[in-house]
């Protein structure tokens, strides 16, 4: 049976009024316009050098009105940095309070919210929104729903918010500033080409320069890439190394998963044995992801 669990670090923002499109499509790294009833996306804003500040999902509401699901203890820094480019725009942001964003995964999750199977999908429910996770479908659905939102997901069993970060995990997934460091990580360092979170068609956006001229330069040299971890779990920002030299920084865990930054170099080295204080590291790569052509530098 699928199962469901309200994720408490999320919360909502809602963008409104005639120039809300054109507003955040000069900011974010994806294409506003692929946003619509049918369809959710995934985007970033930056630094104005290119540096990651914030990612979130968007998602249309029956009325029109731009939904953002983004980190809720770094909510007010978001409104905070939007508002700054807001200028004369005519467009409205306020926080979305009295809501819940829920996940809901695994075998036979999607049917039941009359989603498709294609990353991104969405449907109305309720009062709210459902759509299939736009970076990678196998992670399931999210939902975002006025009030405590469990009684649209029938056919679910309750889990909690711990056993959705596994299931994240074992995809090999970043969850926003716990695996991206803001004013530091770089997109497609981060994944975010290969899960639908940067379009390079869409124009200029803030910090759009470094995110292509590292995309086409092939200035990638790190990659965040999913591990198994034995022994005690370390702390996010552990370094790793490879027998004993510098090999990336460690990010989130949970039970024997985890998020790793990791050097290119060290993920070719055959038969090294990485390490983070008392674990040992085992990268496997996810089939979702996409690794530099060596010497594309």
């Amino acid at each position: 049976m699928p199962q469901f669990a309200a994720l408490p670090a999320r919360a909502l923002l809602s963008v409104t009024g005639p120039e809300a499109r054109p507003f955040l499509q000069g900011l974010i790294s994806n294409d506003i316009e692929k946003a619509a009833p049918g369809q959710a996306i995934h985007a970033a804003l930056l630094t104005a050098q290119g540096k990651y500040l914030h990612d979130f999902f968007i998602a249309v509401r029956g009325d029109g009105a731009l939904l953002i699901d983004c980190e809720a203890a770094r909510r007010d820094d978001l409104k905070k940095r939007l508002t700054i480019y807001k200028l004369r725009s005519k467009a409205t942001i306020e926080t979305l309070d009295g809501w819940r964003i829920l996940a809901a995964w695994g075998d036979g999750a999607l049917p039941p919210l009359g989603l498709g199977v294609d990353a991104g999908t969405a449907a109305p429910l309720g009062e709210g929104v459902a759509f299939v996770d736009p970076r990678l479908a196998a992670l399931g659905a999210r939902v975002m729903l006025p009030g405590d939102g469990a009684a649209e997901l029938t056919g679910f069993t309750r889990a909690n918010a711990d056993a959705y970060d596994r299931w994240r995990l074992s995809h090999g997934v970043a969850d926003g500033s716990r695996d991206l460091e803001p004013e530091k990580s770089i997109l497609l360092e981060s994944n975010f080409e290969e899960l639908n979170g940067v379009d390079f068609d869409k124009g200029c956006y803030v910090g759009q320069e470094l995110t292509a001229r590292t995309k086409y330069r092939g200035l990638v040299k790190k990659k965040l890439v999913p591990v198994e971890v034995s022994g005690t779990a370390p702390e996010p920002g552990t370094q790793i190394l490879l027998d004993g030299k510098d090999a990336g920084t460690m990010r989130s865990t949970r039970d024997g998963h985890g998020l790793a930054l990791l050097r290119l170099d060290a993920l070719d080295a055959a038969g090294g044995t990485l390490t983070a204080g008392d674990a040992r590291l085992v990268p496997r790569l996810p089939g979702w992801m996409r690794l530099p052509e060596k010497g594309a530098a």
